[in-house]
């Protein structure tokens, strides 16, 4: 039988790959023989990443906030010959913001969240989807959130409300691209210590409060990144053949 996570075939693409989930993602892939492309904003860090991957994983630095950045990123791989046929959405994150009253919250604070966790899921999947409609295949990823089905931890409306679109720009794409053997899924990671905004929060939370997190959730521990990759690996794989429009939390149990 097939190993149906042989992906040796196949060329992944995984933004926010500098660090936590994104980097656990591209080594999880390269390690099961993909072609790997890591896309950051941090390009020392998501240059780490592709050395520690090896030799079938590049690194690329681009916003994928910014259209002409996408546009520019993708003309860089097809100019290399490259094809993308799994899309890792897991760029994100609280971009260094605190919670604060909604009074208190400005405009371009609000924008700079949807752009990166939102815009930027909108923006790579309508670059990648016409190779993928050509070759009749693709798997489309999306990181999203504990957020985007509850509400966050860190109290921020933004990143509450754009893990919440995300979650509903994957059901719409599942239906859409369907008919081209293009699925669209997404994991909803619950807390874990995977990055230095991660740490931060964790830390502020003092003993009692991380005894409570803990305390809250069915495992009563925390997850790792890699476990975040496991879900990845699943719906990239020919076991999620008929698998699309779902999403996956992967948090401990709550």
């Amino acid at each position: 039988m097939q190993n149906p996570f042989d992906f040796s075939q196949r060329t992944v693409l995984v933004t926010g790959a500098a660090q936590g989930f994104g980097r656990a993602i591209c080594l999880a892939f390269s390690q099961r023989g993909a072609q790997v492309v890591a896309c950051d904003i941090q390009k020392d860090r998501v240059d780490e990443t592709a050395a520690l991957c090896g030799a079938r994983c590049i690194a690329l630095e681009s916003d994928i906030s910014s259209p002409e950045a996408v546009s520019a990123l993708f003309a860089s791989l097809a100019a290399r010959g490259i094809s993308v046929d799994i899309l890792v959405n897991n760029a994100g994150g609280v971009v260094g913001q605190k919670g604060q009253p909604l009074e208190d919250v400005t405009f371009e604070q609000w924008q700079a969240i949807v752009a990166v966790n939102l815009n930027g899921a909108f923006l790579m999947s309508q670059a990648a989807v016409g190779a993928m409609k050509q070759q009749k295949f693709g798997r489309i990823i999306n990181i999203s959130s504990g957020a985007g089905l509850g509400v966050s931890l860190t109290g921020i409306q933004a990143y509450a409300s754009a893990k919440a679109g995300q979650i509903g720009l994957t059901r719409q794409l599942a239906h859409e691209l369907g008919p081209w053997n293009i699925t669209v899924n997404n994991v909803a990671p619950g807390f874990v210590r995977s990055n230095p905004s991660t740490e931060k929060q964790w830390e502020a939370m003092g003993s009692e409060g991380q005894k409570r997190h803990i305390d809250n959730v069915a495992m009563k521990r925390l997850g790792a990144a890699e476990d975040i990759a496991h879900a990845v690996l699943y719906f990239a794989s020919d076991w999620a053949n008929w698998v699309t429009g779902q999403v996956l939390s992967v948090d401990g149990g709550k």
